[in-house]
């Protein structure tokens, strides 16, 4: 498996991808299906502020992507990032996952970013578990703030200090 920094090219597998957690889970509080120029207005987002989009690749497909964005957009949050991880059905629980934030974290501390949050729906266990395995902390849950397949969903907020 090759991890590496996505490019325009990788747009539609990133995008099929996503869609997939849309259409499946409560990874991302998002009802609707995105169109190819969200994602691709979202990758140019991304690129003009500095910060990387990563994929993983095995045998030339697309499996896995990650990224890391402003937590807050207000200055004192400026050494805080929030990342994201998402992976094609047949990558889940294979290190995917972990490969792609641990290519992250360097890239963080070089930015000289502190802190990295990671944003989970509390009845992901998995993902919370995957978090604590990489060394992020439970700092808060908030019950209710989403909604998405008819019911109200609970955050739980992961933190790890660089």
């Amino acid at each position: 498996m090759l991890i590496r920094a996505a490019t325009h090219d990788d747009l539609p597998a990133i995008l099929a991808i996503y869609n997939e957690v849309i259409r499946h889970s409560t990874a991302v509080y998002c009802d609707d299906q995105v169109p190819l120029s969200e994602r691709q207005a979202w990758f140019e987002t991304r690129r003009k502020m500095g910060y990387p989009i990563l994929v993983a690749e095995q045998s030339d497909v697309v499996i896995g992507y990650a990224s890391f964005g402003d937590f807050r957009s207000f200055p004192g949050y400026r050494y805080t990032v929030e990342h994201s991880v998402h992976l094609a059905p047949q990558a889940r629980g294979q290190g995917v996952g972990s490969q792609l934030v641990n290519a992250l974290l360097p890239l963080a501390r070089d930015m000289g970013k502190h802190v990295m949050v990671g944003a989970v729906d509390a009845a992901n266990e998995g993902s919370i578990r995957f978090h604590r395995r990489l060394g992020f902390d439970e700092v808060a849950r908030m019950p209710e703030v989403g909604f998405k397949f008819g019911r109200w969903l609970d955050l739980v907020l992961l933190q790890k200090i660089l």
